[in-house]
Parts: structure tokens; C-alpha cells; sequence
């Protein structure tokens, strides 16, 4: 493959990190984007370009895009990797909160697409790599809104995925399971933030400190080894349409489609 131009958004920190880097190492012309982009100096340091990016704002978006065209003849590879994890019972969020849960998961990375995508038809090649999760998928307990963008990015992917593929490009979905991130962190400070002194506040603690405990254990795949499955997903001529890895991920998606619903409310009711 040739040296191709790559797009990574929520770079500062967890998977969009370690796959700049590697994508970096690997020979790539990389651009990590986020909003806190001091967060990323140790890309900087490593040769890495960095661009300013909140996926929220419209004039933010097409500014990052212009950043990398003004150097670049067109953006190859794009990996929607930004996100986070707005957890609380459905009666507790705010609405405006479940708005910005899916700007950030869900239109933000379609307003990107949208802009590239047209480059990409021309040059008749492209990757679009969107991070799902196996929440994707399955559900767990004060999580509706977040699985609410995931589950919707799997449907959108796979509509974008048959609209683009006479054109050359391949949309790819990554289902990661539970990854050493700062992702549980904040999914539980959400949690106790907004539900810890509600009617559902006994449940919501006994759910974060189970978050909180799975989310501090040695169990959690590391973030470089989801770069690894973008790197595969992006290099090869034909990749799947999706890849599953890290901890408990084909697990959970093989019990969500072989359980019954109720059957798997009780499988959480243990775990949690």
C-alpha cells in the first residue's frame, strides 16, 4: 500500500493514541485530532501531526479538515475513534446530556464522514474505521443512552458500508470490549454523578463500584492491541465488515445472541 494519509479523532488518550503511534511506526502520514490537543505532545514528540478537533462544532470540523488538506491531497483512512461513556438511569439524564451523548458518538463522526467522503470517491479508494463497542450489540446496567450511540453506529455503519462500496472504500466497525482507558473512569464519575442520590441511587453505587473495580483490574485488554486490529482492518484488501477483541467481548456477544433477554438481565444481575 501506498503511503496514505490517516485521520484519528479522540487522540489524546486510550485506543486513538496507541493507534496514531502505531500507525505512525508503521509508515502512515498520520493526523491525531482532539479537543485538548496538549494532551498530545507526546504524539507531537514522536513525529505525529496534531490538529485541534472538537466533533461537536461544525466550524471545529471543517477547520481540522482544511488543517490537513492544506498539506495533504486527500484524507485515505479515517478512524472515528472519538467518544465517551454517558451513563445514569434514563430518568435521570438530562435530556441536553443525551444530546451531546450522540453528538460526540454518533453526529460528529457522521459530519466527518460526510466531508471526506467525497475525496474519497474521487480517488476511487478509502477506509472508514468507526469504533463501536460490543456495547453495540449488548446493554448493561445505567447505560442507555451510551448504548443507545453505539447500537445506532452499528446500523449506520453497516447502511454506509453498502452505499460507498462500488466506490472503492471499505467501512470497517471495531467492537471493542473492557479496555484499560480513561473510558471507565468517567462512565462512572457520570454514573454516581447523576443517579448516586436518586430514587435509583442504591443500584446506581452498587454498579459503579463494580465498574469501578473491573475498571481498575489487570483483567483489561490493552488499547495497543485494538490498534493492531485497525492496523489489520485498514491493510488488508478485503477486511471484514466487523472485528471483535478485548476483554469479554466475543464472550458477551456470543451469550446476547444465544440468551434470551431475560436470561441475560439476570447473567448482569450477577456481574453487577
Amino acid at each position: 500500500m501506498d503511503k496514505k494519509t490517516v485521520l484519528i479523532t479522540g487522540a489524546s488518550s486510550g485506543i486513538g493514541e496507541a493507534t496514531a503511534i502505531l500507525l505512525h511506526n508503521k509508515g502512515f502520514k498520520v493526523y491525531g485530532a482532539a479537543r485538548r490537543t496538549e494532551k498530545m505532545k507526546n504524539l507531537e514528540e514522536k513525529g505525529i501531526s496534531v490538529v485541534p478537533l472538537d466533533v461537536t462544532n461544525e466550524e471545529s470540523i471543517l477547520n481540522c479538515i482544511k488543517t490537513i488538506l492544506e498539506k495533504e491531497s486527500s484524507i485515505d483512512i479515517l478512524v472515528n475513534n472519538a467518544g465517551y461513556g454517558s451513563y445514569g438511569a434514563v430518568e435521570d439524564v438530562p435530556i441536553d446530556e443525551a444530546r451531546r451523548q450522540f453528538d460526540v458518538n454518533i453526529f460528529g463522526l457522521a459530519r466527518l464522514t460526510q466531508l471526506i467522503l467525497p475525496a474519497m470517491r474521487k480517488n476511487n479508494f478509502g477506509k472508514i474505521v468507526n469504533i463501536s463497542s460490543m456495547g453495540g450489540k449488548i446493554y448493561s446496567p445505567f447505560g442507555a443512552w451510551y448504548h443507545a450511540t453505539k447500537h445506532a453506529l452499528e446500523g449506520w455503519s453497516d447502511c454506509l458500508r453498502y452505499e460507498t462500496k462500488n466506490f472503492g472504500i471499505d467501512v470497517v466497525i471495531i467492537e471493542p470490549g473492557g479496555i484499560k482507558t480513561p473510558w471507565g473512569e468517567i462512565a462512572v464519575e457520570n454514573l454516581k454523578k447523576t443517579s448516586g442520590t436518586t430514587a435509583y441511587g442504591e443500584q446506581a453505587t452498587k454498579v459503579a463500584e463494580s465498574m469501578a473495580k473491573m475498571y481498575s483490574s489487570n483483567q483489561l485488554t490493552k488499547p495497543d492491541v485494538i490498534a493492531k486490529v485497525i492496523l489489520k482492518a485498514i491493510t488488508k484488501h478485503k477486511p471484514k465488515t466487523r472485528y471483535a477483541k478485548g476483554y469479554l467481548a466475543k464472550t458477551s456477544l456470543f451469550a446476547r445472541k444465544w440468551v434470551g433477554d431475560k436470561a441475560f438481565d439476570k447473567m448482569l444481575s450477577k456481574m453487577m
